[in-house]
């Protein structure tokens, strides 16, 4: 008798349940959490908008685990600043992952600020994690160690959001896909103005999620200045 395939929708929960394992062994601590964060995601975050129907088949996967890998590239005790957050991500699976981090949540839109508060409360991250609702522009009064962006825009644009709010000798890590190096090519120009010295893609996750996340990563070694109003 000859088995049958499993079918895609087979191939992706088993693909979940397996990132799901990994990530969980290697972060204990934070399974309940992440759990919890979860199933947020794939109930009110979709019915609020914010995550298509699609994406709560591949919530760790695609998101959860992608994201929460990140802290392999954070130094212990770090102010962080997460732009665009939107569902919480990276911000959320951060804080999860890494209970010594501080981290402020920037998103402009108010359904999505109301849906990270919720969040933040439900998992009792308050003490640690702030939500801040406003353009990332116009947080001049945030300076952190770390500054993470996930799918949000461009390098080129993104730099000016971004790297001024981190901190001279902190760090900028924007999650990127296959045209990071293309994306960081093109913005070499504006991220030296910015004050931005070595910047380089990097990958993160190797075990956990495939591929692994591929992050652009640059350190701030100088003020520089903002780009102009348009």
């Amino acid at each position: 008798m000859v088995a049958t395939p499993p079918t895609e929708e087979e191939r992706q929960h088993a693909t979940e349940v397996a990132v799901r394992e990994l990530l969980l062994g290697r972060y204990p601590h934070a399974d309940g959490g992440l759990s919890v964060y979860a199933e947020q995601l794939a109930g009110d975050g979709v019915l609020r908008g914010l995550l298509g129907p699609r994406e709560a088949q591949r919530l760790w996967s695609r998101h959860i685990a992608n994201c929460a890998v990140l802290e392999e590239l954070i130094p212990h005790g770090a102010q962080l600043v997460d732009i665009g957050s939107g569902a919480g991500l990276p911000g959320i699976p951060l804080a999860l992952v890494r209970p010594d981090l501080r981290i402020s949540l920037v998103e402009p839109l108010l359904r999505r600020a109301t849906f990270l508060a919720d969040v933040v409360s439900a998992l009792d991250l308050a003490d640690r994690v702030s939500v801040v609702r406003g353009r990332a522009e116009e947080q001049e009064s945030l300076q952190a160690d770390v500054v993470t962006a996930r799918a949000v825009a461009p390098m080129e644009r993104l730099a000016g959001w971004t790297l001024p709010l981190v901190r001279r000798g902190g760090i900028l890590l924007a999650v990127k896909g296959d045209a990071a190096a293309a994306e960081l090519s093109e913005a070499g120009s504006v991220l030296e103005r910015l004050g931005g010295g070595e910047a380089v893609v990097v990958t993160c996750g190797v075990g956990i999620v495939d591929p692994p996340t591929t992050v652009i990563r640059v350190v701030r070694v100088h003020t520089g200045r903002r780009p102009s109003a348009r």
